[in-house]
């Protein structure tokens, strides 16, 4: 799994930023999110996501289990024993925060939310079907 630490201070509080999908990846810019002046922030490929590579098909046991495991190895990884300051999820990176920080609530100090997508059925046909919502606001788009 790829991941990179953006700033060297293990003094500073320490944020894991999870990007949304599928397939996606982070970008330096996603570590903007945070001040580097008062930040260490962790930027993720998830399992077969971005840089990171993964030997089977990326649907092969690339479940939101094992990408919670995932986040565990890495944070023993990079401050051990300590809770992420922050994990900050967008779209689908919400799910898999939320999903972590009920598996593993003492791993994680605080949470922010951005674009909350939890792939509910309604959510999936306001953005996918041919009636739903982002069809009726851009319906040449679409």
């Amino acid at each position: 799994v790829y991941y990179q630490v953006r700033g060297k201070d293990d003094t500073k509080p320490t944020a894991l930023f999870l990007h949304g999908g599928p397939g996606a990846g982070c970008y330096p810019n996603h570590a903007r999110f945070f001040d580097p002046k008062k930040w260490r922030v962790v930027l993720l490929d998830q399992r077969g996501c971005g840089r990171s590579t993964y030997p089977a098909s990326p649907l092969d046991a690339n479940d939101t289990p094992r990408l919670v495991d995932d986040l565990e190895v890495l944070r023993e990884r990079i401050i051990g024993d300590a809770a992420w300051d922050c994990v900050l999820g967008g779209s689908w990176g919400v799910t898999l925060a939320l999903a972590y920080a009920q598996r593993r609530p003492g791993a994680v100090r605080s949470l922010i939310l951005r674009g909350v997508c939890l792939m509910r059925p309604l959510e999936i046909n306001w953005l996918f079907a041919p009636d739903g919502g982002a069809a009726s606001l851009v319906p040449k788009g679409y």
